[in-house]
């Protein structure tokens, strides 16, 4: 397989890094350290076409495949998981319509929130359903032409913010639905927002159900298909976040190498120490893997080949290797490391939080094993 980039692919990053050094980049800084969410980023992330990369030009979309998305999320966390974080969050919905929804749910909500005019928000985790999504309780009963629902979703990003909401609910005892829920729903309000140790600018909260009603025209395929849309999004979603993994640990390693370079120590520079020169190529080394793995499970995804198991793999190995090369950057800044004026004290810790987002590496070797099994 050949996972050089292609001339279009070059033009998304090089399109893609011209935004972020733009929009993010400049206000980065003061939006962690008030964890402020600036809503208004996502109509300019949409009229650059970022949003819609993969989404059908029918309703707005640049048709682009899986490979685009990912190195487009790749740029963004270089300069800011959290702003990268709440993008791929809100592109989730745009995926779940568009393969599952019907036309009438596709006419009425991808253009808005293709063009960011609308934010996007997924909602499966509950306070006891976390790995096991299976057991999920909230309970979505039919009267008529509704759905009623009752439950708690936690640790929903974009929660408070988002426009629309894909809930899986529990329709009956076996059966699992997904519904498509929109922010002025009564019946569903936002509770706790969660004070995290990374990703401060991307919200994330508890969404309460209280008999909020939904039309049964919202559920998205038939009432039992909750569950596989579920799992789909979730398989995408973790090249996603090994992207959004690729990204921070690139930004470390940059600089890392860039501080090593100048700071001096015992009359010579530290990157010309043998401890530092093997650290830093360690750290180089585990990226590239990292990113290789992430291109071909992005690869197999575009040309509708199985990729559940290499989708794990990339996600398992990004987000371990992000946590070691954040930790190592670190450690090659020393004392200046540890301080949040030199920034990659806040990559380490953004780097935590993707060990568990998509299924913690426990359950991405879960899913290895098991398609070895059938391998």
């Amino acid at each position: 397989m050949d996972f050089s980039l292609n001339d279009i692919q070059t033009e998304v990053i090089d399109s893609t890094r011209k935004f972020a050094e733009k929009e993010i980049a400049p206000i980065i800084d003061e939006d962690e350290a008030n964890s402020h969410f600036r809503r208004e980023l996502f109509p300019k992330m949409g009229d650059a076409g970022l949003i819609g990369a993969t989404a059908p030009g029918d309703y707005g979309g640049s048709e682009l495949g899986i490979m685009e998305y990912s190195l487009i999320l790749e740029q963004l966390a270089y300069y800011s998981a959290s702003y990268a974080a709440s993008f791929s969050v809100t592109a989730l919905p745009i995926k779940i319509i568009e393969q599952f929804g019907s036309e009438e749910q596709k006419q009425k909500y991808l253009p808005d929130l293709i063009t960011g005019e609308l934010i996007g928000a997924f909602c499966l985790t509950e306070p006891g359903s976390g790995s096991d999504a299976k057991s999920l309780k909230t309970k979505a009963e039919k009267s008529g032409d509704n759905y009623t629902i009752n439950g708690v979703k936690q640790f929903i990003t974009n929660g408070g913010q988002a426009d629309v909401y894909i809930v899986m609910v529990r329709t009956d005892e076996k059966e699992i639905s997904a519904l498509i829920v929109e922010k002025n729903c009564a019946g569903m309000s936002v509770g706790k927002l969660e004070k995290k140790m990374g990703m401060r600018v991307s919200p994330t909260a508890e969404m309460l159900f209280e008999n909020a009603s939904v039309p049964a025209a919202n559920t998205i395929g038939r009432p039992a298909d909750g569950f596989r849309v579920a799992m789909t999004a979730l398989d995408s979603g973790r090249i996603s976040i090994a992207s959004i993994a690729n990204g921070i640990s690139q930004a470390a390693l940059d600089k890392a190498i860039a501080y090593a370079k100048e700071r001096e120590q015992f009359g010579q520079r530290i990157i010309d120490f043998q401890g530092i020169e093997f650290m830093l190529a360690e750290m180089a080394t585990e990226l590239e893997a990292s990113r290789w793995l992430t291109r071909r499970a992005a690869y197999l995804h575009d040309n509708d080949l199985p990729f559940s198991k290499e989708a794990s793999m990339a996600k398992l190995k990004s987000t371990e290797a992000c946590m070691r090369i954040t930790t190592d950057a670190v450690q090659v800044l020393g004392g200046y490391g540890y301080m949040e004026e030199y920034v990659v004290e806040r990559f380490m810790r953004e780097a935590k939080m993707l060990e568990l987002v998509e299924g913690t590496s426990q359950i991405q070797k879960l899913v290895i094993s098991r398609n070895l099994k059938k391998d």
